[in-house]
């Protein structure tokens, strides 16, 4: 059985040729590298075509990661699906690695790597992704050793720089959704197939680097809760989101809080972010019939795996996460409708 590699590129000469290369050194004869490219005006095109005459070669406008990866998949041949970042590098037998769940237990629907910094490659950037459950997803293990996440593990959400899944599954799930651009459309296609019964599996032999910097202007902040609210409101039921509701409305004060430090910038950031939800509330009732196709999993199943622990560290200095953390994690506790499975903590 084949797989496919798909590689989304956006002016990333710098680091496109190591990522190409780790790859094409573990493809088999039957597997394919897929380079999209979403409109670069910085050569990464004549790199691919001169450097990388194998892999094929999908030009077209800028669609977003989530656009541009829908494009891959939909002219992947394979059996297998492996996404990666253009600025990642897979360390040898990853790639297998990253598979090897998926061939061998069939509830495994989607496997996430452990990416590893590319500056600190014996740290963590993440291994899977942790969702809140009022939405707010971090990276698992951020700035941790490797060797403090050695055994395979379910996690809430794939991270998006490097995971696979099998061709069938990501098409039954409808791919990422385009409306997202960027950001959060790795945890909805997680949550759509956990909510669809499937499990997302951690592989800590899947080694990536990933040459990851955090940048946050008011683009990115948008996207984050734009994308938050979308993914919340097209998967779980109407009850559910009322259930949760106290949560959302705390996490809406943390996060606009945050926001108005950030500076003037960011403070039309949440006004838009509503407008928007409010004119396409009736594509987002759409959304919704679709995932009801999917489900074979309640609200309750899904939710109860989900963390009421945000990590503040992740986003803002020692101090001031120290601080929120103990004001606001405990009142996130107390909120939470659906009791937690520890088992899965």
């Amino acid at each position: 059985m084949s797989t496919s590699v798909i590689v989304v590129s956006y002016n990333s000469r710098p680091y496109l040729a190591a990522c190409l290369e780790a790859i094409c050194a573990q493809l088999g004869p039957e597997d394919e590298l897929i380079v999209v490219d979403n409109g670069s005006s910085d050569g990464s095109v004549a790199l691919v075509a001169a450097q990388f005459p194998s892999a094929r070669l999908i030009c077209g406008p800028n669609t977003g990661y989530a656009g541009g990866n829908n494009r891959g998949a939909n002219a992947a041949n394979g059996t297998y699906l492996v996404f990666l970042n253009p600025d990642t590098v897979v360390r040898s037998g990853a790639l297998a690695a990253l598979l090897a769940p998926l061939k061998h237990e069939p509830d495994v629907g989607l496997t996430t790597a452990c990416l590893l910094l590319g500056d600190q490659p014996e740290t963590i950037n993440a291994c899977g992704n942790t969702m809140h459950y009022t939405g707010l997803t971090y990276c698992r293990g951020a700035g941790q050793a490797r060797t403090a996440y050695t055994r395979p593990a379910d996690v809430d959400a794939i991270s998006g720089a490097a995971f696979a899944i099998r061709r069938e599954l990501f098409c039954a799930l409808g791919g990422l959704d385009e409306r997202f651009f960027m950001y959060v459309e790795d945890s909805d296609l997680s949550l759509r197939a956990r909510i669809a019964g499937y499990r997302i599996r951690y592989v800590p032999e899947a080694l990536v680097e990933h040459h990851y910097t955090m940048k946050y202007s008011p683009s990115k902040a948008f996207y984050l809760e734009r994308n938050r609210h979308l993914m919340l409101l097209k998967n779980l039921h109407w009850p559910t989101y009322i259930r949760l509701l106290p949560g959302l409305l705390l996490s809406e004060l943390v996060t606009g809080g945050y926001l108005l430090m950030r500076g003037p910038a960011y403070w039309t950031v949440k006004p838009r972010v509503y407008a928007w939800l409010w004119r396409n509330r009736w594509a987002i009732t759409r959304s919704r019939k679709h995932v009801a196709t999917l489900r074979r999993q309640s609200d309750e199943t899904v939710l109860a795996s989900m963390s009421d622990h945000l990590e503040f560290e992740q986003v803002a200095s020692h101090w001031l996460a120290s601080l929120s953390s103990r004001i606001f994690n405990p009142i996130y506790r107390l909120m939470r409708p659906i009791p937690r499975n520890r088992s899965t903590a």
